[in-house]
């Protein structure tokens, strides 16, 4: 039996799917590899002019990207509104699709605005995981009645895949953060230890001491500890350097 040749958008969606796959993620930073995440579904998803992604985050503000300015500029409107598609998708975890967002009553305010600004079509995607909701992904068209229901079934089809990405991404700079915190941690204990041994060279008292000492020292000078135990470790050397010098 002869099977249908694969449409264009077939192949559009392929080829988007293709580029997502080849991501690497761990060689990108988060913005990065959601700002691909959004350029690609404008690949995959027919009659997409430009794209934004949210990424939901617990610990710190929202991570917003877009594929052309545009978007950038339609999502200032929608996040700094509290209203819109990509808001309803995350929160509801449905698809949002609306042919004329100027009169779409879901977004009175969101609309009226960005009907003004020549884009009436839309397609917000919940991004998915098994763990629950990551972000949302919205897609914009300039003309009407752009996205139909086989553009939203690609979208999802897109969504998919992308969600997982878009959590791995997250992860992997969740991981790198912690690592450099730790790093900096270790950095800054190194550096009051050695500041409680000067002190204690210098007057024979307790490590305890030594550290009070440090510590109404800082609060005294308003300045984080870290930083006077780093001006005293940094004195000491120059001190050492200095007595170095005239003994030469």
């Amino acid at each position: 039996m002869n099977q249908s040749a694969p449409s264009a958008d077939d192949h559009d969606l392929a080829a988007g799917l293709t580029a997502l796959a080849r991501l690497s993620t761990a060689r990108m930073s988060l913005v990065d590899v959601l700002t691909n995440v959004a350029t690609f579904a404008v690949q995959a998803i027919p009659g997409a002019d430009g794209a934004g992604l949210t990424l939901i985050q617990s610990d710190r503000a929202d991570t917003v990207v877009a594929s052309e300015p545009f978007v950038r500029e339609i999502d200032d409107v929608q996040y700094g509104l509290g209203e819109g598609p990509c808001i309803s998708a995350a929160e509801k975890g449905e698809v949002m699709r609306s042919g004329s967002i100027g009169g779409d009553p879901r977004w009175p305010r969101f609309g009226a605005r960005v009907g003004r600004l020549g884009v009436h079509s839309v397609l917000s995607l919940p991004l998915m995981t098994p763990d629950g909701i990551v972000g949302a992904m919205n897609v914009y068209a300039r003309a009407k009645e752009v996205f139909d229901s086989r553009a939203e079934q690609v979208g999802q089809i897109y969504a998919a895949p992308a969600a997982i990405a878009v959590q791995n991404a997250q992860v992997l700079s969740q991981a790198q953060q912690l690592a450099t915190n730790l790093r900096a941690a270790m950095t800054t204990r190194a550096v009051i230890d050695q500041a409680i041994g000067i002190l204690r060279s210098r007057d024979g008292g307790t490590a305890e001491e030594a550290f009070n000492r440090l510590r109404d020292l800082s609060q005294r000078e308003h300045t984080r500890l870290a930083l006077v135990a780093t001006t005293i470790v940094d004195e000491a050397v120059r001190r050492a350097r200095a007595r170095r010098s005239r003994s030469d």
